[in-house]
């Protein structure tokens, strides 16, 4: 049963982070609302690399953000907190293909196998944190200057690519901490040490001895007879 919460842990994991990857490019992080606007003639989204806009024709434009530098803090803050998560993660499945235990690759003791699957559950955890904590605060932001009456520039939503991150790190996540029950639950025993026998083996059971080994001592024997054969029973009166 632990074999198969593993499994299931590393796929769910794997695609969580197959989700990080498609949200961090994902151009709708937040999209201008149209709350209180009679007639809307253009829409701008934006995520953590650049922003474009869209009229009703459906031609849109796009800029890079010009300077790293010039950004808001939590931006450059989301952008290093998602590609780390990204790194965690990768980092992770490498680990998590190692120490699965319906594989061969690396080692074969199962206990080795389950510290190194616990591991890469760590990182995975990490990196569903860290994706979760980079798209909360980025929502945070979004939500505080929408309810703000004092905030004069244009007001956004949350976009789609929001949700797909939350369930993203979500899934990262919880297939870390399926990973993470590897090493809480004992591994089975190994096959290997279960042959051994606990007791040594009768000698019946050893391997025998070569033919050289078993002549050994009926050619001492002969030797012995031939030695008091060579001289008559006088010889020793």
């Amino acid at each position: 049963m632990s074999m198969a919460v593993e499994t299931f842990g590393f796929f769910m994991a794997a695609l969580g982070l197959l989700m990080l990857g498609v949200t961090l490019p994902h151009s709708y992080w937040r999209v201008s609302t149209v709350h209180g606007n009679v007639i809307t003639t253009n829409t701008i989204f934006e995520n953590l690399w650049h922003s474009c806009a869209t009229d009703s024709l459906g031609v849109y434009n796009c800029w890079e953000f010009p300077s790293m530098l010039a950004l808001s803090g939590y931006i450059q803050a989301c952008r290093a907190l998602m590609i780390s998560a990204i790194v965690l993660g990768f980092l992770g499945l490498f680990l998590g293909i190692m120490g699965l235990r319906c594989t061969n690759i690396w080692d074969t003791v199962l206990s080795r196998k389950a510290k190194v699957a616990a591991t890469a559950g760590a990182l995975h955890i990490l990196a569903g944190i860290c994706g979760m904590v980079a798209i909360s605060w980025y929502a945070f932001n979004i939500t505080r200057d929408f309810f703000d009456p004092l905030h004069s520039g244009t007001k956004y939503e949350l976009g789609p690519a929001l949700y797909l991150g939350w369930s993203a790190s979500l899934l990262c996540i919880l297939g870390g901490v399926c990973l993470c029950s590897s090493c809480c639950c004992p591994p089975d025993k190994d096959p290997a040490a279960s042959a051994r026998l606990p007791y040594p083996a009768p000698q019946s059971l050893l391997p025998s001895a070569g033919p050289a080994a078993r002549l050994a001592p009926a050619a001492a024997d002969e030797e012995d007879d031939g030695g008091f054969g060579k001289y008559g029973k006088n010889a020793y009166v």
